[in-house]
């Protein structure tokens, strides 16, 4: 005989909340050395020594630290404390709005590399090719993966579709302004177009309009505070990540 215990959801709901931020705290605290190794300007190889140039730095994850320079240098790149934090906020964000559905797993293992991405482009408006495309294969794996998982809340044929669409659409905008829209971007595009997909059109509309609009206010508030002006080029990468952050959230809790 079996018997059937009842499920508290919301205190499931909680616990994967939860759940979620401890992984993002952890993740995050391994991507300040990441960040300070990608933070090297366009067309120079990636950072192996630290900022003093007299010792290397090994490895890949971990705090951006050289434990070789004196107390006043050895600390470079971003914040452990501060990427931690953000990490955790934005993977418990997607547990809240997602809920216990198998598409969660995919959103908290790609968060962190949207979260070190943003950070790099922000530092040195640039999008690492090591990155940017196996981050696109990956989310269209892991998706339909969990497309075979029961209980998912999207469609894999429309991240897909998503991916190709938004990819193409930013491959247009690119060939109209290479200079204000870089090829990274692009290719940063075929991520946010899969995972915004997954939900559908709309959450593709929505996500893709709410980058744009995000980093419209970020430039004119540059150029009101006079530190821009109208043609300065910025990083767009971050705005595109927070809109497509801001689009799962919207199809997760509509789902």
């Amino acid at each position: 005989m079996t018997i059937d215990l009842p499920v508290d959801t919301d205190l499931l709901v909680l616990v994967t909340v939860l759940a979620a931020a401890l992984w993002g705290a952890a993740a995050g605290a391994l991507l300040p050395r990441a960040a300070y190794r990608f933070s090297a300007p366009s067309g120079e190889a990636w950072r192996e020594r630290c900022p003093d140039g007299a010792h290397p730095v090994r490895g890949w994850l971990g705090r951006a630290r050289c434990g070789q320079c004196g107390a006043g240098a050895a600390f470079h790149g971003p914040g452990t404390a501060a990427l931690a934090t953000v990490t955790a906020l934005v993977c418990a964000a997607l547990a809240a709005a997602t809920g216990t559905r198998p598409e969660l797993a995919v959103w908290l293992l790609l968060a962190p590399a949207g979260v070190l991405l943003a950070v790099v482009d922000l530092r040195v408006r640039r999008l690492p090719d090591p990155l940017t495309l196996p981050l696109a294969g990956a989310a269209l794996v892991l998706l339909g993966l969990t497309a075979l998982v029961p209980e998912h809340a999207g469609e894999w044929t429309t991240a897909l579709l998503g991916a190709l669409a938004l990819g193409a659409g930013y491959f247009v905008l690119f060939l109209i302004n290479p200079a204000g829209m870089g090829f990274g971007d692009v290719k940063l595009a075929l991520t946010a177009g899969a995972v915004l997909g997954w939900y559908g059109w709309p959450t593709v509309m929505l996500g893709t309009f709410a980058g744009f609009l995000l980093g419209a206010l970020y430039g004119g508030a540059l150029v009101v505070a006079r530190r821009a002006g109208r043609k300065t080029a910025i990083p767009f990468g971050p705005f595109l990540i927070a809109g497509a952050f801001l689009g799962v959230l919207a199809g997760a809790y509509a789902a």
